[in-house]
């Protein structure tokens, strides 16, 4: 595939997020992440500001509300300090000139039409299931690419308003997923082969959502539950495509949104999480599910997290799954075939010590393994998988 053709397959839509899957991403937030690292030292709330914002450390996006309690200050002003560390981490790069950002020419070049860029990043947005973010990843992308500043904001404007126009229709219009009178009928077979169930008898489904401190959140989207009769609420085109699907299969009896606030420990700090949704099947099973993107499954936090969201389920009586909204799932990445001697030869270097970026560069060079590569030999052999920066230990 010659670069015009790889850029044409980057801008055109995609119904598998694993069709957005590549280094390319991992290697724009590695640029960006070492750009957070220099202003560290000096300005500490502005790297946890940019980090937490955009999800940089392999968890979520926070959305400007969470961002906003983080720092003991309202909605409005987490926006304006957000707003504020990045054009001054943006004014220091550029001065510099330290950071070799050719990765963002390449992938958002100064030469294309608007619409052909705003797809681009639209479809980035669903691979990484950043929605909440979206406008900030855009304008960080594009200034860094070598767009100007008035472009950078009209066109990360533009993402905004698609991104809010599906919100509130309860629809993603890039990408859309499917509806109730073409859903196949062998869909829940392929979903129900990735769950993993718990035993004894399922306990009732919660009466209301868990009381998410975002939960009414303006930058939410919104979509209608005819199931349920009433709104629900979800923060990405991939969790609004599991509820319209949970709404509208008629092997679903009932569901619900944010079941449960799952308390877990990372790193020695304690977080809280909630799922995606719940499902109640007609024949009488439950099923937790969440949606986590096919390239952050991987993730040393999201597989912590996966894995208290996993235990809260079975001392429940349900089944857990992780739904990518791909034909793709952990258990396809496990049994994934990748060659045998790229896998010794990663094997081999990570037996004297730690893989950074640069090296892991140069391993994918040389062999050509792909992400989902690498995501499948990091779950197989239990491999600790940390980003900004980029970090992969036994």
């Amino acid at each position: 595939m010659t670069t015009s053709d790889a850029r044409t397959a980057r801008a055109t839509p995609r119904d598998d997020p694993a069709e957005g899957v590549d280094f390319g991403l991992e290697h724009v937030n590695e640029v960006l992440a070492a750009m957070v690292g220099d202003v560290v030292a000096d300005r500490p709330r502005d790297a946890e500001l940019i980090t937490c914002r955009l999800g940089l450390d392999g968890e979520g996006p926070e959305t400007l509300m969470l961002l906003g309690a983080r720092f003991g200050v309202s909605r409005d002003r987490a926006r304006q300090l957000y707003t504020r560390a990045v054009g001054t981490m943006l004014r220091q790069t550029l001065a510099t000139g330290q950071h070799d950002l050719g990765v963002f020419a390449d992938r958002y070049p100064v030469g294309w039409g608007d619409e052909r860029l705003v797809r681009t990043l639209l479809a980035e947005t669903y691979a990484t299931d950043g929605d909440i973010a979206a406008q900030d990843w855009a304008y960080l992308k594009l200034r860094l690419a070598g767009h100007d500043l008035q472009d950078s904001k009209r066109l990360a404007g533009f993402v905004f308003q698609r991104i809010a126009g599906w919100q509130q229709k309860g629809r993603w219009h890039l990408l859309p997923a499917a509806q109730s009178d073409d859903t196949p009928d062998d869909m829940w077979n392929t979903w129900l082969r990735r769950v993993e169930w718990g035993d004894g008898s399922p306990e009732e489904l919660p009466v209301l959502p868990a009381g998410r401190l975002d939960y009414d959140d303006d930058g939410r989207g919104r979509m209608y539950s005819e199931k349920l009769g009433r709104e629900v609420t979800f923060d990405t085109a991939l969790q609004a495509r599991l509820l319209r699907l949970l709404d509208a299969s008629p092997r679903v009896e009932s569901f619900r949104e944010l079941p449960a606030a799952v308390t877990y420990e990372l790193d020695g700090a304690n977080r809280v999480h909630y799922p995606t949704a719940a499902a109640r099947f007609t024949d009488g099973r439950t099923v937790l599910i969440d949606v986590l993107p096919l390239a952050h499954t991987a993730l040393h936090p999201q597989r912590a997290r996966s894995a208290a969201t996993r235990a809260h389920a079975f001392s429940r009586g349900w089944g857990w799954l992780t739904w990518t909204g791909s034909r793709h799932g952990i258990p396809e990445l496990l049994s994934r075939t990748v060659n045998p001697h790229h896998e010794s030869t990663l094997t081999s270097r990570l037996s004297t010590g730690p893989m950074t970026w640069s090296t892991l560069d140069a391993y994918r060079t040389e062999t050509g393994i792909d992400l989902l590569d690498l995501a499948a030999l990091v779950l197989r052999h239990n491999w600790h998988w940390l980003r900004a920066p980029f970090r992969l230990t036994p």
